[in-house]
């Protein structure tokens, strides 16, 4: 028993690779759900799928709001010490808290799949592979060459210094992960084969998991849709083109993969315990806030508090020793917000079509419709009405005259809010496109450019050190500048 609680303590302190299955405190405020321990052998599929895909959330909106927002100028941590992310000046320490956690629950979901294969319940087992799909993503987007193809292997291999694969090779497999669940979803009812109770992000409708997970395939195929060699736009084609029936997408905003946190545990908000005072002291960007009153984008009034009866915001790459005067913040209402915990709404699916269309991969519908249907899904999820003037405005209204350029502006600004609190996508949209154009200001450190990535934990470099060298020679310098595998030309 000791020698196996050694292996598990190296194992979470070397890679983060392990599973909440041995530990009674990964359940916390969760209830047994449909079964009996003390007559089943193992932990069942719907104990593990709750907790997994409630604690992943909280992760990705925690860093959404320490990293994604500082580095896309939703909101300005202000001072001139160490470690100020909105000046492009991040930590090492910084990479350990997602690279640990993610791959924690990459475990949980392993494991999910695995129960479920057992006990033959496919439904569970296309859910865990879009999950796993989701997460993996995630990771190497977020680090570039990852552990993939030995990662998960601690607690059944005794496998503790897994080999990081290269990007080009981990995307196709989380494309066969996709496929893999769009047949193991198909035919299966709408109700009845995930418990309700088990499942926070559709109520067990597997049919909304399987609009999910082909509209993730998207997400993935478009952003690595510039390297030819995977052929990925071909599948974008498939999938909305070719193949609609099968593979079907979300249709409306009550398709899109939300984890609504009610308030009532365990679905309680991770920044509902936060004093308000944590959450805003960082202050409203003025990039943020200018491209909402310029739009008179009625999003505003959820995303930003009044001063002096006007929002207002400051400017991100402020110059150092010259701090502004502190304006607007994200309004403390957003601490229980339900919709903070967005995965993938409906909204950045259309925008990703209409980027699909522009360039010519889908004819399905015009570039325009797609754009305007995704703006306007974005203002709705949000409840409000679309204003009558919203999409002919200067700043929205789209023409078919505009150039490529244009266009990608225009659907990456209303991409950008439709990404509001949704892990680090929109920095992963910025590093991809170059949009929306962020002004860069003397206040910007890193030679005023956008990070790439984020280092690889230090603790990997003596727990892992074969590999680790292995994968700072084939992808380059293990720092915050060096191109992950899709953003190189």
């Amino acid at each position: 028993m000791k020698k196996k609680l050694i292996f598990k303590t190296i194992y979470l302190l070397g890679l983060g690779l392990t599973t909440c299955v041995f530990s009674t405190s990964c359940n916390k405020d969760f209830k047994e759900i449909n079964t009996n321990p003390n007559t089943s052998p193992k932990v069942q599929p719907n104990n593990l799928l709750a907790p997994a895909i409630t604690k992943v959330v909280g992760y990705n909106m925690n860093r959404s709001q320490r990293i994604t927002n500082e580095l896309m100028q939703v909101t300005v941590n202000m001072g001139d010490g160490e470690g100020r992310i909105f000046r492009y000046d991040v930590r090492v320490s910084e990479a350990d808290y997602l690279w640990n956690n993610w791959y924690l629950q990459l475990r949980n979901f392993r494991d999910i799949y695995e129960f479920a294969e057992e006990l033959n319940q496919p439904a569970y087992m296309g859910v865990a592979q879009i999950c796993e799909a989701w997460i993996f993503s995630m990771l190497t987007d977020t680090y570039g060459d990852v552990p993939f193809s030995e990662a998960l292997q601690g607690k059944d291999l005794n496998q503790f210094m897994p080999v990081f694969d290269r990007q080009q090779d981990i995307y196709p497999q989380l494309f066969a992960k996709l496929e893999e669940a769009n047949e193991l979803l198909k035919g299966i009812p709408a109700t009845g084969a995930i418990s309700e109770l088990a499942d926070p992000v559709f109520g067990g409708d597997a049919t909304k998991w399987r609009r999910f997970g082909n509209s993730l395939y998207l997400r993935l195929a478009l952003r690595v849709a510039h390297k030819t060699e995977l052929n990925s736009s071909a599948i974008i084609t498939k999938i909305v083109d070719t193949s609609p029936a099968e593979y079907p997408i979300m249709a409306s905003n009550d398709d899109s993969a939300i984890l609504r946190w009610t308030g009532s545990a365990p679905y309680v908000s991770p920044f509902a315990t936060w004093r308000p005072a944590d959450w805003y002291t960082p202050k409203s960007a003025s990039f943020f806030i200018d491209n909402l009153n310029k739009r008179s984008d009625p999003r505003i009034q959820k995303w930003a508090t009044l001063v002096d009866g006007d929002y207002a915001g400051i400017p991100s790459g402020y110059p150092v020793g010259q701090p502004p005067v502190a304006k607007s913040t994200l309004p403390t209402s957003l601490l229980s917000e339900p919709l903070l915990g967005n995965i993938m709404n409906y909204g950045e699916l259309q925008l990703i079509l209409a980027e699909a269309a522009v360039k010519g991969w889908i004819n399905s519908k015009p570039a325009r419709e797609y754009y305007e249907s995704g703006t306007v899904a974005g203002i709705e999820l949000w409840g409000f009405d679309v204003p009558s003037y919203y999409l002919t405005g200067e700043h929205v209204v789209w023409s078919d005259t505009y150039s490529d350029e244009e266009k990608m502006e225009l659907i990456h600004i209303q991409k950008y809010y439709a990404l509001f609190f949704t892990d680090l996508q929109s920095w992963f949209e910025y590093r991809r496109t170059g949009h929306p154009v962020l002004p860069i200001a003397s206040g910007h450190l890193n030679n005023g450019q956008m990070p790439a990535r984020l280092n690889y934990p230090v603790y990997v470099q003596s727990t892992n050190r074969e590999n680790y060298r292995a994968a700072v020679a084939e992808q380059g310098a293990d720092n915050i500048n060096t191109l992950v595998w899709w953003q190189r030309p």
